[in-house]
């Protein structure tokens, strides 16, 4: 399964499992309002808890097959560059829709349980036409479209904060600092300061705009975290094992490439030009944790960041386009589908000690 699908279908999970949960209160606020002495004169004959509780697991169940599919897998990533606020109307309306659709269709299902009238019969018209005009199904829009509208909200926030950190957060996982392990890569644009002064500052945006989307895919799909955007630099990251595995720290660079490379007629017709970017990447221990109150974020502090950058601005010395610590490639096996070059044992500004670097060719 690629890492595409598997996100995907995590997401859907974690949406499967919030609805049918809300759904599940939703029955029972329902229960306690119609037996309250303060707010109901009582339930009335056709009105059963497991009724009501069937009519929202189904509908939820439908929804999710139908609305959470269609979300997850078409919407959200054709809202990923617009507006906030247009992602979580244009679900809403959607759900709307979707959700006439099922009060329509559980009718014909309701309507002879509850009333006994038969499908056909001359009565069925009339209480079909009274359980549609029912409040209680506006009341059900007008709830699950918070819900619906809460949910593309919370997908759009989740990737501005990068797969996996808004949860972070929430579990309160960094609340105090913790060392850990990691991999990172800076990757930085070659000659940025003459391709600004050759588009100009708003066709320069719109160019580090396209170039930082189109290479979105390649680092989530190799399991990479954005930690940061510099100017033109981009900071990637990894928890130690989820690098190495499928060797996706050294994958997601090539990715990165091809993904330029399939979109080579976009930027030339657009801009005249292509990125060319250039890389380092290295590993080891940092202190994690959230700071700031404000706009409170989680970052790194350690000298695996300081070694990192100075890596990668190396690179148009020695004239190749990524340059690798001899740290990171131990990490590996020899078997793996990528060819290292030994640059040699490099002293970089600021260290007292040298780095041994690699250059690396993907043998695909």
């Amino acid at each position: 399964m690629s890492e595409k699908l598997r996100l995907k279908l995590a997401r859907l999970r974690t949406i499967a499992v919030v609805w049918f949960s809300v759904a599940i209160v939703f029955a029972l606020v329902d229960h306690f309002i119609v037996n309250s002495t303060s707010y109901s004169t009582g339930a009335s004959d056709l009105y059963s808890f497991e009724t009501n509780l069937f009519f929202h697991i189904a509908s939820t169940f439908i929804a999710v097959v139908l609305g959470a599919t269609f979300l997850v897998f078409y919407m959200h990533e054709r809202f990923n560059e617009r507006p906030y606020y247009q992602g979580v109307a244009t679900i809403i309306g959607v759900y709307i829709t979707i959700v006439t659709i099922i009060t329509f269709l559980l009718g014909l299902v309701l309507v002879p349980q509850n009333t006994g009238i038969s499908f056909g019969s001359p009565e069925f018209g009339e209480a079909y036409r009274a359980y549609l005009l029912d409040t209680i199904h506006l009341k059900n829009i007008m709830l699950w479209s918070i819900v619906v509208g809460f949910t593309q909200f919370l997908m759009q926030i989740n990737d501005k904060f990068g797969h996996g950190v808004l949860w972070d957060l929430i579990k309160g996982k960094y609340h105090k600092a913790r060392e850990e392990e990691r991999i990172f890569m800076f990757l930085d644009l070659k000659s940025s300061t003459a391709t600004a002064e050759k588009l100009g500052n708003r066709l320069y945006h719109s160019f580090l705009r396209d170039y930082f989307s189109d290479i979105t895919n390649a680092i989530i799909f190799n399991k990479g975290q954005v930690y940061q955007y510099v100017g033109d630099e981009v900071v990637i990251t990894w928890k130690l094992q989820e690098g190495i595995d499928d060797q996706h720290c050294l994958k997601c660079y090539f990715d990165i490439k091809w993904s330029i490379e399939r979109k080579r007629e976009k930027y030339e017709e657009k801009y005249g030009m292509i990125p060319e970017f250039k890389a380092g990447i290295h590993t080891g221990k940092v202190i994690a944790g959230e700071i700031g109150i404000i706009k409170r974020d989680i970052t790194y502090s350690g000298d695996v960041l300081n070694t990192a950058a100075r890596i990668q601005s190396k690179c148009n010395e020695f004239d190749v386009p990524i340059l690798v610590s001899q740290d990171v490639l131990n990490l590996f096996q020899k078997n793996i589908p990528y060819s290292a070059k030994e640059i040699g044992d490099i002293e970089l500004r600021g260290k007292s000690a040298t780095v041994a670097l690699s250059t690396v060719t993907s043998n695909f």
